[in-house]
């Protein structure tokens, strides 16, 4: 209760202040073209379920870390093993944390490792300009690992000559500082970022210290601008049960994630070409008892390079597009061996109009992996404009994964690989309907993903402790989902409300639940609110309710909110999590924090 108290007790003191603030113009979402990687569409076009995070809402929202703010998003569950990010496995509509793609400006950041370290490669929010987030089949314009979806951070393009320095301090210990620089030269536009995020831990070894850096610039923009993007991120964590319930052990786990690429696009009348070159570095250390390294140490080091180049041609016949994508990967690791990988991908796909109101996007990837051959995998999306306002769409399509590393040759006590594991693949369709007015919007979908070869762990009776990588016969999952947002104004100032519900069922067809780790956990009704609120011209509001229940284990409910306060160049800002002191556990066997404050300062100049 006492706690409590000092969180009311603290908003109530931010909100007895009343400055002045600049107005500032925001994107209108419908404008934002969604970057696909070939065909490129306003927001309002696409005939798939998209979410948009705009470099706005992620201001104004009450997180500190992307893994804190998708999870305000229906549909999109973040399993976190920790405060700030630490380790979070990203889920899109079920699925698993290996069957969703992230990207970086377009960069594929798959792990043939593990799908475990996705979210060591998400940027600092200070430099993102929108995330993108692509619900349902997605391998048709992604390839390999966009299984049940995708989400694509973009980056800031400048930051005119602006320099951002940030402070926060709060519960458990943690301190978080941070340096954002913006330059811009006559022919030359530079943003830099460095930071790190510490703690002292919310329950023994949970400590964690989080070092982040990043580095952008868009070169000879007069002529053909080139861009280069350099990022660093180094973790080290207190590990305390992420992967066993000895109280005794002690695990930690350090990791790093850097990706280094370079980028050009060509126009033309008709043309648009985008080559690029990347190359990504992981590297994961894991203790099982932090301060004896003997006992059990896995060290994985991993590369992968690549080259792709993404065209679009425009005609009467509508757009065509079509890519090519070739990577090799090489893992050198005390556990899964020194081994490599090449893929090869390429992409066909053409959006054409019929009878003015309907749009159809027919699209092929043909992938080649050199352990696992040649695929192809069709899909179709098709909308009809019913209205100005009202749009109809639908989409079907193949979708596959190959297997990690980790999933065929681990080797542990409890686990083993399985090194004749085949594919992943499904067969996924959607139906969905969305509306848009200058003060509401709102979409509901439906959809089901029948899979075969689903990697699952499992073990052959309850008496056996390990659980062996094996390919599933059939998995069906069947969901809807509804998200709308509505703003009026308030005192002339302008609120909003959004809320987002989905509904979860995996059914494992001919498989006992109780020897499978494939349902454990998975979610199956999720709520989502928020109220953003602004009384005063300096002064906005965040509260967010998130509600969500899993097959196995009970329900829970948690609230946070934010305050931000403006002054001249300064912010002032107070973030609180699990307000009302919620039990729960979002993965393994790690509870999350109970309620906490952060308080933070930004001086802008």
């Amino acid at each position: 209760m006492t706690r409590n108290k000092l969180l009311i007790l603290s908003f109530a003191l931010m909100q007895m202040t009343l400055f002045a603030q600049e107005n500032k113009k925001v994107q209108e979402l419908d404008t934002i073209l969604i970057k696909s990687t070939r065909i490129d569409l306003p927001f309002k076009e696409n005939s798939r379920t998209i979410n948009v995070v705009t470099s706005a809402a992620i201001k104004n929202s009450a997180a500190t870390n992307v893994a804190d703010l998708l999870q305000q998003v229906a549909g999109v569950d973040i399993r976190r093993r920790g405060t700030a990010g630490s380790q979070s496995d990203l889920y899109i509509r079920g699925g698993g944390f290996d069957q969703t793609l992230l990207l970086i400006d377009g960069i594929k950041m798959d792990d043939a490792q593990t799908g475990h370290h996705t979210m060591n490669a998400a940027l600092p929010l200070e430099v993102i300009e929108r995330i993108e987030i692509i619900k349902g089949p997605a391998a048709r314009v992604y390839g390999q690992n966009a299984y049940t979806g995708a989400i694509n951070i973009v980056t800031k393009k400048k930051l005119s000559n602006k320099v951002s320095i940030n402070l926060e301090a709060g519960s458990f210990g943690q301190l978080n500082y941070s340096a954002t620089v913006g330059k811009e030269y006559q022919n030359t536009s530079i943003i830099a970022h460095a930071g790190s995020l510490t703690s002292d831990g919310y329950r023994a070894n949970s400590d964690y210290e989080n070092n982040n850096y990043f580095l952008k610039g868009i070169f000879n923009k007069k002529n053909q601008p080139i861009e280069v993007l350099a990022t660093f991120f180094d973790k080290k964590i207190g590990a305390e049960n992420f992967y066993t319930t000895n109280p005794a052990w002690n695990e930690y786990e350090e990791t790093q994630n850097s990706l280094l690429g370079v980028s050009t696009t060509f126009r033309t009348e008709k043309f648009k070409i985008s080559p690029r070159i990347y190359w990504r570095r992981g590297q994961d250390i894991f203790l099982l008892k932090r301060d004896d390294p003997s006992f059990f140490r896995n060290l994985h080091i991993t590369n992968k390079v690549g080259v792709e180049a993404n065209v679009s041609y425009t005609s009467e016949m509508g757009i065509t597009g079509f890519g090519i994508d070739i990577s090799r990967f090489f893992i050198s690791s005390n556990n899964l061996g020194n081994r490599n990988r090449t893929m090869a991908n390429l992409f066909l796909e053409h959006r054409f109009t019929v009878w003015d109101n309907v749009d159809v996007t027919p699209g092929v990837a043909v992938t080649y992996f050199s352990d696992f051959k040649f695929n192809a995998f069709p899909g179709l999306d098709v909308g009809v404009q019913l209205t100005d306002n009202l749009k109809a769409y639908g989409n079907i399509g193949y979708t596959f994964r190959v297997p990690t590393f980790t999933d065929l040759y681990y080797k542990d006590p409890g686990t083993s690989g399985n090194p004749n594991l085949e594919p992943e693949n499904a067969f996924a369709q959607e139906l969905g309907i969305k509306f848009n007015t200058n003060n509401f919007s709102g979409s509901v979908a439906f959809f089901n993903r029948d899979s075969d070869n689903l990697i699952d762990y499992i073990r052959p009776n309850t008496t056996v402790s390990i659980f062996t990588a094996t390919n599933i016969a059939e998995v069906n999952t069947q969901g809807f989902e509804f998200e709308g947002a509505y703003s009026f104004n308030l005192k002339d100032y302008k609120q909003t409300v959004t809320f987002g519900y989905t509904y979860l069922n995996d059914d494992i067809l001919d498989q006992n639940k109780d020897l499978s780790r494939y349902s454990l956990n998975t979610l199956k009704h999720q709520f989502i609110t928020r109220f953003a609120s602004k009384l005063f011209k300096n002064i906005k509001q965040n509260i967010i309710y998130k509600h969500a229940e899993r097959a196995i284990g009970s329900s829970y409910n948690v609230w946070d909110a934010s305050v931000i306060v403006d002054v001249n160049k300064f912010s002032f800002t107070v973030t609180a999590n699990n307000i009302f002191d919620a039990e729960y556990i979002e993965s393994g066997f790690v509870p999350m924090p109970s309620s906490n404050i952060l308080f933070g300062l930004r001086y802008n100049f």
